[in-house]
């Protein structure tokens, strides 16, 4: 007999029923986006306003990027101890709360405070709505849908971008640019309340009643007929402790699961986010030491992250049939090569933006992939911190990323060896990966292990089952 995490993820794919999760889900990522972009735009202007020098504009990203490393060690944590549907609410409402109060900041003392509690709550996004549509989603189906998920990504940062470059000319234009994203995250914070709890969530706990509706639920409003199947004893857990005793023991727990696979994932997500927060935190203000004129520069960062809408969609159409480890293999590497082209063509405008427009769509080609994989690679009752703990290892090294770049790296080196260096390390963690990792495409979530082979698994089609 089946259990019914088995019949959750061999369900056909309704856009009534897994779609809307996926809507909801992927528009809390987009405001995580939104956010994040918006720190390339805030930096130039906050430091006008406080008058910073260069090294003290990085403080801008980095104090919002920090908060968002915390954010997803601790949200993730919190998610696998209290359910998704908790935790996927609560993160947008303290967003909202400290972005309403940043954008009244009188000094830059307390916007910096106030940016790293906004990202606190904004940083537990990515983990836990990856998490709950995940364990959602069709097996077949799985890694276009978690690929689609960063599909909110670019339009999150384009909104941010025509936002800023709208606001350029308002005064008091960078308040005006947090303002503008509270009504909706509230709006979204209200929609939530009628998600489900994960019923691999629920099974892994011991609350088999709760599981047994959601599943029974899910398989009538797909239209499936229905059969039984058993749930899986309860994982036991040590709940002991505060959330930082919780936190420390999913760390724990995390490398114990599988060393390797860990590694991988933190290798691959600092290396992929380094390079990219490096290009999303500066860009405006490379462009304008270039000579662009602020409106200028906006619009071509904005360019960059609409390209990006191009690079979801092409990794939604070939992470199924070319495999996860293949897509991040080539993706990640050309996106840091076009950075450096970039670099180097920045004396001769036009080839320069279309070189930032390409690096915009291959790097979310290589991101949305690389998401669906790490959170594939854990369990049920580790998916939502081991992907956590991997966010917040990139957060917290590449939350340093602007600071290092404005006052080291960008003066010292120069942006083509920069740039090249950092590429250096996405070769590094793609190889890694290549070796240390299994293939994840087609595999049955909690059964993906390193002892298989790398060629995604096929899938058991219904009439296999029939016949079986």
């Amino acid at each position: 007999m089946r259990t019914g995490d088995q019949i959750v993820q061999d369900l056909p794919w309704r856009w009534g029923v897994q779609g809307k999760i996926f809507l909801i889900g992927g528009l809390g990522y987009m405001f995580d986006a939104w956010d994040v972009a918006l720190n390339g735009f805030l930096t130039p202007l906050v430091g006008t306003e406080f008058g910073l020098t260069a090294g003290q504009k990085g403080l801008v990203a980095t104090a919002n990027l920090i908060g968002m490393a915390v954010g997803a060690v601790a949200w993730g944590t919190v998610a696998d101890r209290i359910g998704r549907k908790k935790a996927f609410s609560i993160t947008l409402l303290i967003f909202a709360l400290f972005s309403v109060l940043g954008a009244l900041s009188p000094n830059i003392e307390m916007f910096l405070a106030l940016r790293f509690l906004a990202g606190v709550g904004l940083g537990g996004c990515i983990p836990v709505d990856y998490a709950i549509v995940s364990e959602f989603s069709p097996r077949k189906s799985r890694g276009r849908v978690l690929s689609a998920m960063d599909g909110w990504w670019p339009i999150g940062a384009t909104l941010a971008g025509v936002s800023a470059t709208l606001l350029v000319p308002v005064d008091g234009n960078w308040r005006w640019m947090l303002v503008l994203m509270i009504l909706p995250a509230l709006l979204l914070f209200w929609i939530r309340r009628g998600v489900p709890e994960s019923p691999l969530y629920l099974s892994r706990m011991g609350r088999e009643d709760e599981a047994r509706v959601v599943i029974d639920d899910l398989v009538a409003r797909t239209g499936t007929t229905p059969e039984p199947y058993v749930i899986p004893a309860a994982v036991a857990e040590d709940k002991r402790g505060g959330a930082w005793a919780a936190a420390v023991d999913q760390l724990r727990r995390v490398w114990a699961f599988n060393p390797k696979i860990t590694a991988v994932a933190w290798s691959l997500f600092i290396a992929v986010m380094l390079v990219y927060y490096a290009a999303l935190s500066w860009m405006p203000s490379i462009l304008r030491a270039q000579g662009f004129g602020e409106i200028a520069a906006f619009a071509s960062t904005t360019l960059m992250n609409a390209l990006g809408i191009v690079g979801v969609a092409i990794s939604v159409l070939v992470v199924d049939r070319y495999g996860r480890k293949r897509v991040i293999a080539i993706a990640g590497p050309v996106a840091s090569a076009t950075l450096v082209l970039f670099s180097l063509l920045l004396g001769t405008p036009t080839l320069a933006v279309i070189a930032i427009g390409a690096f915009g769509m291959f790097a979310l080609i290589v991101i949305p992939v690389m998401y669906a994989y790490v959170s594939e690679l854990y369990p049920t009752e580790l998916r939502a911190s081991g992907f956590g703990w991997a966010s917040s290892s990139s957060r917290a090294i590449t939350g340093f990323a602007p600071l290092l770049f404005g006052s080291v790296l960008w003066p010292v080196l120069g942006l083509p060896l920069t740039f090249t260096l950092l590429g250096l390390l996405v070769v590094a963690a793609v190889v890694f990966m290549w070796v240390a990792a299994p293939e994840t495409a087609g595999r049955e979530l909690d059964r993906i292990t390193t002892d298989v082979p790398d060629e995604p698994a096929a899938t058991t089609t219904d009439a296999e089952r029939t016949r079986a």
